[in-house]
């Protein structure tokens, strides 16, 4: 809340969205004046564009622009060779490309113009989403133009051009994100053996065909001799980065698909279980559009902070009466405060999404009359979470946060050590270290998810579930866990596929504007959020897997089956476990080369 407060009080998003001038006045606005500056605090409504009017001779003296920025009605189409032209375009077009003191009639005559106007001749030039900037568009011009204005511009600044001017296309791919969500859930619903085959198919084409195209693309980076900005440089790196993961992801997921292949018809029988249980609460397959809208109404929140923390700055006259922004002390630290928000909020939402369809579930399955449901178990759920289990989610939350510092640290580290000399053994190690940080995080996430259903069974605070949940786990059967781990991969397996075709599509999109923006940045949020909404909708049937499983184990703790401790899973569950045990003797049995016939094993107590 402070730094919302401190962003809106000194920031100013107005000049990022829609440019500003060398006076600052911010374009298509109405401007507050400043204080020295007689030019400032004017009303650029009907002035929308931002012309530079040296835009051929841009250099940078003292970390400024040496040509004069002005707000302008329109971008000159053609080339403007005297005054005489110029003059005219103002008049025909209401678009004064002289400083906004001298009147058009003034132009030819006032023996300052050519300080006062731009430097002839004015290059044709169109409107581009940078900004709103009017970019030359000879060739000359424009190399000039492109190389001083972007290689010089705040690399902050321009990761928030580029998702900017790509606001559009990661709408899009956003929408689309959310539909193939949509499209994975109705799939886990209704799912058959013969859909999991077109859906493991599908998975190995994303995966081939994504990894190519990053490969592809790196190519033709590499060997494309027009490559002179760094935005295109850093584009170049990030794709090597992207290509590299993307590959061994692939690799991983591949030989992991090729391993369990042979347990597809036991994952068919699972999901039917699930779904089973999902049917005594339908409602919950709605409640991930409630996740989603809470998702996107912080992330909304935290990118208009965001911008607005990215335009900080304190006015100071300079000569000439123009205005620059000078960067406020502590921005740079609140941009990374403000980075640790984004995952540990986004992470509490979803943990509270966890607790609540784990305390449905539960709700359902210690129900003694399967066929009288509970009335509201999704409502009783929540009113238990906001009563009592805010402080477990947000526990939960922050130790996923805490996880991926040390990560975010790493990766800083390797990118400031990147160029210089390097010895293999400290290579080794860095990506040793990134490569456990990883592999916590997992564990960890799965570690917080039993913790979460623990909570929601006995009611207990977080250590005390995290506790629960580990001695639980350690009795269950490890077959019943291999099984339930495939589970888990299957509809890790489907977040994967929105991933990969939500990537696919921006790489496609944000191909075409390789030179004015860095668009690693907007591909990386819009990966980011597709898997958030795709673990939003998704994790309903993780959430019950895991849940379903770890009620399970309590049942076998506290029952035995008998008339006296009759079980409380029903008899579909009980069929499925049973069929389970028997599958895994009969492997035991070849195994062995057992000479006895086995006709499978029943349920017993966990002692």
């Amino acid at each position: 809340m402070f730094i919302t407060g401190y962003s809106v009080a000194a920031g100013a998003t107005g000049r990022l969205l829609f440019g500003s001038d060398s006076f600052g006045n911010v374009c298509g606005q109405k401007n507050s004046p400043v204080e020295g500056a007689p030019l400032s605090g004017q009303d650029m409504t009907l002035k929308k564009h931002v012309f530079f009017m040296n835009s051929c001779h841009l250099e940078v003296k003292d970390v400024r622009l040496s040509s004069t920025v002005l707000c302008v009605a329109s971008c000159p189409g053609e080339q403007l060779d005297t005054l005489e032209e110029v003059q005219l375009f103002a008049d025909n077009n209401g678009s004064f490309l002289c400083v906004y003191s001298l009147n058009s009639i003034n132009y030819t005559q006032n023996p300052n113009a050519d300080s006062l106007c731009p430097r002839l001749p004015v290059p044709p030039s169109k409107s581009f989403p940078l900004f709103n900037r009017c970019v030359p568009q000879t060739p000359e011009c424009y190399s000039l133009f492109a190389s001083v204005l972007i290689n010089d511009v705040d690399i902050l600044h321009r990761i928030l051009s580029g998702i900017m001017s790509g606001r559009d296309t990661i709408l899009g791919l956003c929408i689309f994100a959310l539909a193939l969500s949509l499209a994975m859930m109705v799939t886990f619903r209704f799912i058959t053996t013969l859909l999991v085959h077109i859906f493991i198919a599908l998975i190995i084409v994303g995966l081939l065909f994504v990894c190519g195209v990053l490969w592809w693309l790196y190519y033709d980076y590499t060997h494309d001799l027009s490559i002179e900005l760094d935005t295109e440089r850093e584009n170049m790196k990030c794709l090597l980065g992207f290509a590299l993961v993307s590959t061994v992801i692939m690799v991983v997921l591949l030989g992991l698909i090729f391993v369990l292949r042979k347990r597809i018809k036991l994952t068919v029988e699972l999901f039917q279980v699930i779904n089973k249980a999902i049917s005594s609460s339908p409602f919950l397959l709605f409640q991930p559009l409630w996740t989603f809208a809470i998702l996107i109404s912080f992330w909304v929140f935290w990118m208009a902070v965001l911008l607005s923390l990215g335009t900080a700055g304190a006015a100071r006259v300079i000569e000439g009466g123009q205005v620059e922004y000078q960067p406020l002390v502590g921005i740079r630290y609140m941009w990374w405060y403000h980075l640790i928000g984004l995952i540990w909020t986004s992470e509490f939402i979803l943990a509270c999404q966890h607790i609540m369809v784990a305390g449905a579930l539960v709700t359902c399955y210690f129900n003694r009359n399967k066929n009288d449901p509970p009335d509201r178990p999704i409502l009783w759920s929540l009113s238990i979470l906001f009563r009592y289990h805010q402080g477990t989610a947000i526990k939960g939350s922050f130790l996923i946060t805490v996880t991926r510092i040390p990560r975010t640290i790493l990766m800083y580290i390797s990118s400031a050590l990147e160029g210089k000399q390097r010895g293999p053994w400290s290579r080794c190690v860095c990506r040793h270290c990134f490569c456990c940080s990883w592999c916590l995080g997992i564990c960890l996430r799965q570690f917080n998810q039993n913790a979460y259903t623990t909570t929601a069974i006995n009611g207990t605070d977080f250590c005390t579930s995290a506790q629960g949940a580990l001695q639980l786990l350690s009795k269950k059967s490890s077959h019943l866990t291999s099984v339930q781990c495939f589970g888990d991969f299957i509809i890790f397996l489907g977040k994967v596929l929105v991933v990969c075709f939500t990537v696919f599509g921006g790489l496609m999109a944000f191909n075409y504007n390789r030179a004015l923006q860095v668009w690693a940045i907007p591909l990386l949020l819009v990966a980011f959020f597709a898997y958030f909404v795709a673990q939003s909708f998704l994790s309903v049937f993780e959430t019950v897997l895991d849940a379903l499983f770890l009620c399970f184990a309590v049942d076998l703790e506290t029952n035995d089956g008998s008339s006296e401790k009759p079980y409380f899973m029903d008899q579909e569950f009980l069929s499925f476990v049973k069929r389970i045990n028997r599958v895994n003797a009969v492997r035991a049995q070849g195994a062995e080369h057992a000479s006895r016939n086995e006709e499978g094993a029943e349920l017993q107590p966990v002692v």
